[in-house]
């Protein structure tokens, strides 16, 4: 079946075999089609990998807010997708320069309410069986079937605290935490709102880690077969430890922005965001400098 064009699909491995990133596992080539290493120009023609994003039209490419601190110049921006490797590019990889960074207008560097920021891509990728689109989350996504979707965090980020990052794309599969054993007394104490997500494991180990910022949280909803971005990485106390696991801006309210910016993104570009500075609030940002 040609799947091209359609969203959430995983055209060489639907149903992945998630395990345990930090706690996670080599991507092979293909299987996660949307994920997009997001790099920065450095001295001379070096680029490096800074955050995630996750594709989801022909030219925009959804990431978080915090990453673009320091750094809304697009000139100095670049993708690449369609590759599982940072070292060795696959033949299948395409390699887009930036034209527009947006950043909601709401975005709070203290907090990281609202963070999450769309990356217009100077041309439009050909969509291949490499390079998909993830599908935005749906209007009620709390209508699901009678068991949880099967949810995947991925980034090329740090594969343990303090540790290396990743050449090799990984994923791993996550438990969605329910926001008030999340915000316990023992945990984040009231710091996740509403507009977030607390993803991970209960007795930790499995976790997102600096550099893996602006990733999708991308569930699977069996009826349909599709995959759809859940949520963006957005901070986290650490990686791995128990009872505070990664924190991600919950998508399903910003669908009216995020699909506003996408009809701009269409259109005519325009003028780039203000540059925003950033507090970690005596967290882990979980990107890296």
């Amino acid at each position: 079946m040609d799947v091209r064009g359609e969203c959430g699909r995983r055209p060489l491995m639907d149903g992945s075999s998630g395990s345990r990133i930090v706690g996670g596992h080599d991507v092979p080539l293909g299987a996660c089609p949307w994920a997009v290493s997001l790099q920065v120009h450095l001295v001379g023609v070096e680029f490096a990998h800074v955050c995630g994003g996750a594709l989801v039209s022909e030219n925009s490419v959804l990431t978080a807010g915090h990453c673009t601190t320091g750094r809304m110049d697009p000139y100095y921006w670049r993708a690449v997708l369609g590759t599982n490797s940072l070292w060795k590019h696959s033949k299948h990889a395409a390699k887009r320069s930036i034209t527009h960074i947006s950043v909601h207008p709401e975005f709070n560097r203290e907090t990281f309410e609202n963070d999450i920021a769309l990356f217009k891509l100077h041309s439009a990728v050909h969509y291949s069986d490499y390079i998909q689109p993830i599908c935005l989350p749906p209007a009620h996504p709390q209508l699901y079937p009678n068991n949880e979707p099967r949810c995947f965090i991925s980034g090329w980020g740090r594969i343990a605290e303090k540790g290396k990052t990743s050449s090799v794309l990984q994923e791993a599969e996550v438990e969605i935490i329910p926001s008030h054993v999340c915000n316990g007394s023992d945990a984040y104490g009231g710091l996740i709102n509403a507009n977030m997500i607390c993803a991970g494991s209960p007795s930790g180990g499995i976790d997102s880690c600096q550099g893996d910022s602006g990733g999708p949280l991308a569930c699977h909803h069996p009826t349909d077969n599709k995959y759809y971005v859940m949520g963006i990485t957005s901070f986290g106390l650490g990686c791995g430890h128990p009872r505070f696991p990664g924190i991600y801006v919950r998508l399903a309210p910003y669908r009216r922005w995020i699909k506003s910016q996408l009809l701009l993104s269409s259109t005519a570009t325009a003028p780039a965001s203000t540059a925003l500075p950033l507090t970690a609030i005596g967290m882990v940002l979980l990107h890296t400098s």
